[in-house]
């Protein structure tokens, strides 16, 4: 049953859903919201391997700049500004 799912299980459960009907677009909300970092990363992991695999075009939004590693491209927004950052690696810290 779902409520017996833990939260990581839950997040592959709504890349599944997300898939299955075999979008050009996966558009994801705060994948990584509510788990722990080596959860996240699995999960963020798992999304940009099957949206590459797939051929598809992903856009995440998140607070958490640990994932932007598994990204090909950064957009900030800042005071309301819309802003492409060169490189990812310009959030590592």
């Amino acid at each position: 049953m779902p409520e017996q799912l833990s939260g990581g299980e839950r997040q592959r459960v709504a890349i599944g859903r997300a898939l299955m009907n075999d979008p050009d677009l996966i558009l994801v909300d705060e994948p990584t919201a509510a788990l722990d970092t080596k959860l996240g990363r699995q999960v963020v992991q798992l999304l940009a391997r099957e949206i590459k695999q797939r051929g598809k075009t992903g856009i995440m939004v998140t607070h958490d700049l640990r994932m932007v590693e598994y990204t090909d491209r950064v957009f900030e927004i800042l005071d309301g500004e819309l802003t492409h950052v060169e490189t990812p690696s310009a959030f590592s810290h």
